[in-house]
């Protein structure tokens, strides 16, 4: 699990690389918590997600509830088929892109 973040002109872009679980969501937090601020942007780069679970779910609905102001962005598979199947798509209201490269089940 990785957090790439640039912190520009109050603008945030985190990038996720890797699994989005209990196992490290508590990191995860702590980590994205940094740069919860009032006056803050955040964009969160989805696309290197490869597993995501309740816990990483949890994640980012809280991350949309303390943000200011929390755009995800390029959503990786594992992404979009956890918020379809639980219907959350419009519940954080940006665009999801999909993919002609991704694996159908």
């Amino acid at each position: 699990m990785t957090i790439n973040v640039i912190d520009k002109d109050g603008v945030v872009h985190a990038a996720i690389q890797g699994e989005m679980t209990i196992y490290n969501a508590m990191e995860q937090k702590n980590k994205l918590a940094e740069y919860l601020k009032p006056v803050l942007e955040l964009h969160l780069d989805l696309s290197e997600v490869s597993e995501i679970d309740s816990a990483g779910l949890q994640l980012l609905l809280w991350l949309k509830q303390e943000a200011t102001q929390l755009n995800l962005i390029q959503h990786s598979q594992a992404v979009v088929e956890v918020f379809e199947l639980l219907n959350l798509a419009s519940h954080f209201g940006d665009p999801i892109v999909l993919s002609s490269h991704w694996k159908t089940s």
